[in-house]
């Protein structure tokens, strides 16, 4: 019986996700693209990495929904944080490095940022015009 547990999100791009991840620095294993679980279970995902206290996440894509599933144990979760909030921290970072990404596509720069008491981030974004 698997104890793996998925979740699904709302992520849906490699690129940022990978960015997010490591911006909290988190490792992403570039090698092993797995998650193990209870009594030494291994199950695939398109991108793994490890948490403190030995808590392994994965990230794997899922074609019915168009996104990526968070998988992990959630018996062998151990991180400091609960993983509602884990999945939010990582969504608010995927958003905020998609924007950046997307407006600097487009050629607007960042010339104010603020992380405002709520956890909200604000940016102003400009683009100069020749």
């Amino acid at each position: 019986m698997s104890h793996f547990s998925t979740i699904k999100t709302q992520l849906k791009e490699a690129e940022p996700l990978i960015k997010a991840l490591n911006h909290f620095g988190y490792s992403i294993n570039q090698e092993d693209k797995f998650v193990k679980g209870y009594k030494g279970q291994f199950t695939a995902v398109d991108i793994s990495m490890n948490l403190p206290g030995d808590t392994q996440v994965g990230f794997k894509w899922d074609n019915n929904s168009n996104a990526y599933e968070l998988v992990t144990d959630l018996d062998l979760w151990k991180f400091e944080i609960p993983v509602e909030r884990f999945i939010s921290k990582v969504t608010q970072m995927y958003a905020y490095q998609t924007i950046v990404s997307k407006t600097q596509e487009d050629g607007y720069q960042i010339v104010e940022q603020k992380n405002k008491n709520d956890g909200s981030i604000e940016l102003v974004l400009t683009k100069w015009e020749n």
